[in-house]
């Protein structure tokens, strides 16, 4: 194998003939597939809370993570240090593991060696000044004190982060991306009669600072606001099973978390998946084509290769309501002999990959968003939903409603105190009945599994599901 190419990483390169010994060391001992993954990581992340900024800070994480798999068995190590003599010895350690060979994984870190300072190294910062970053933080501030005198507390964090990443294997993968991301979140406390209610927004975008050009923070803060002080007149939420009207963009959790993790390789190979073995079967409403895109330019979980070098592609999971695929990594796809999906994905160097989504949606319907309502004698409207937790190998989930409205011959009324959403995903996806034309994307997430999270982007047009358990307290 021959590369030609090279990473620069604080002034020093990881030469194209270093990468091709690391993965050869790898390789020595007989083992069939070696890969080594370098990350260069600058955040920048500010906060303010009760009208105060409490910090601005900023970051750097670099390292590398040297990955070797021997029949069944995966050998691990990574190193902070990318000198030619450490990215050495990680490999040598990966392989070491690899040929332990029991089925596991092995996973080695080592510390890096020491050496004698040459140079006081600093982050470059960036071409926004922090004290610009700060100003979003207060404006965001004085916008939603402005609402109303029950907004007693008001939190906003700011972060960017530019990460560059390069991946080689012996199978000849050779690849590289940058990664620029820009985070802001409001959060706002009222408080009145009916005791403490809160309200929230957020944005997320894999782009630069620009993204305030187009999206004005006094707007987030006086939405969270007014949020918050709407749910102070709210009445409990009704309880049992009643038709469900999801807003555009902010049910999108739900299927990335009750439906979307079951369709990771991985758990459908565990057994651990509600939809193992239905590929080609009919298991949602033929209104539902579902999608994970990981190319979805500006879009929170876009990325331009995946965390083992593979493209990012647009992967067709469910297709008018069938099963077409689920998504892969290198080792799953490999093992059933299948093309990868651009889902391999690692929260850093010091982590191995797994099969992860990217930006997760249900395509536009044909209705009209009004007229779902409309149609909707009586149930519940959700604006928004929360966090929220899943079993993929039933499909049962709970999440919880934070902006929800009373449904009353067919308008939204009165605002409802938040309660929970109850139900199964693949019943859900079965019992959607109604399909808007509105698609939106909702706000950025950062999605757990096994310890490790990564930016992922999830949305839908407005939609109907003709039955959900409401866990509220009225009667």
């Amino acid at each position: 194998m021959t590369i030609n190419a090279s990473i620069s990483t604080s002034g020093n390169l990881v030469e194209a003939d270093v990468i091709a010994k690391v993965l050869a060391k790898g390789r020595a001992t007989g083992a069939e597939f070696s890969e080594i993954y370098i990350e260069d990581k600058r955040s920048t992340s500010a906060g303010l809370d009760d009208g105060k900024v409490e910090q601005v800070t900023s970051g750097r994480d670099r390292g590398a993570g040297i990955r070797v798999v021997a029949g069944e068995t995966t050998g691990f190590a990574h190193t902070s240090d990318l000198s030619e003599r450490g990215l050495l010895a990680a490999a040598e350690a990966a392989a070491a593991a690899a040929r332990q060979g029991d089925g596991g994984v092995h996973k080695i870190a080592l510390q890096p060696l020491l050496r004698h300072p040459v140079n006081n190294v600093r982050i470059a910062p960036s071409d926004v000044p922090k004290a610009s970053k700060v100003a979003l933080l207060e404006r965001a501030n004085a916008a939603a004190r402005s609402i109303d005198g029950a907004i007693v507390q008001v939190s906003a964090g700011y972060g960017d982060s530019y990460k560059r990443i390069l991946v080689a294997n012996s199978d000849g993968v050779f690849s590289a991306d940058d990664q620029v991301r820009t985070l802001f979140r409001v959060s706002v406390v009222a408080t009145g009669d009916a005791g403490m209610q809160t309200g929230y927004d957020s944005l997320g975008h894999t782009i630069g600072f620009e993204v305030f050009d187009e999206n004005d923070v006094e707007e987030m803060a006086i939405r969270a606001a007014k949020q918050a002080i709407a749910k102070l007149q709210a009445r409990p939420a009704p309880s049992g099973l009643l038709p469900v009207v999801i807003k555009q963009g902010s049910g999108g959790v739900l299927f990335h978390e009750a439906c979307g993790h079951g369709l990771e390789a991985d758990l459908v190979g565990k057994g651990a998946s509600v939809y193992r073995g239905k590929m080609g079967e009919l298991v949602a409403s033929p209104l539902v084509t579902l999608i994970d895109d990981g190319t979805m330019s500006g879009e929170w979980g876009a990325i331009g290769i995946d965390d083992e070098g593979h493209p990012s592609q647009r992967n067709v999971l469910i297709e008018n309501g069938i099963l077409t695929d689920y998504m892969w990594d290198f080792l799953r796809a490999r093992k059933e002999n299948r093309p990868q999906s651009g889902n391999g994905r690692r929260q850093s160097y010091a982590d191995l990959p797994m099969v992860r989504m990217t930006n997760t949606f249900v395509t536009n319907g044909t209705e009209d968003p009004d007229d779902i309502v409309r149609a909707t004698e009586h149930g519940v409207y959700v604006a928004k939903l929360g966090g929220g937790s899943v079993d993929t190998a039933s499909g049962d989930f709970v999440f919880g409603m934070v902006e929800a409205y009373l449904i009353e011959n067919g308008e939204i009324t009165e605002p409802l105190r938040e309660s929970n959403l109850i139900g199964n995903g693949p019943q859900v996806l079965k019992d959607i009945d109604l399909l808007g034309n509105d698609f939106a994307m909702g706000n950025p997430g950062m999605c757990g599994k096994d310890g490790q999270g990564v930016p992922v982007g999830d949305g839908q047009p407005t939609l109907r599901v003709k039955a959900m358990t409401i866990g509220g307290t009225a009667a």
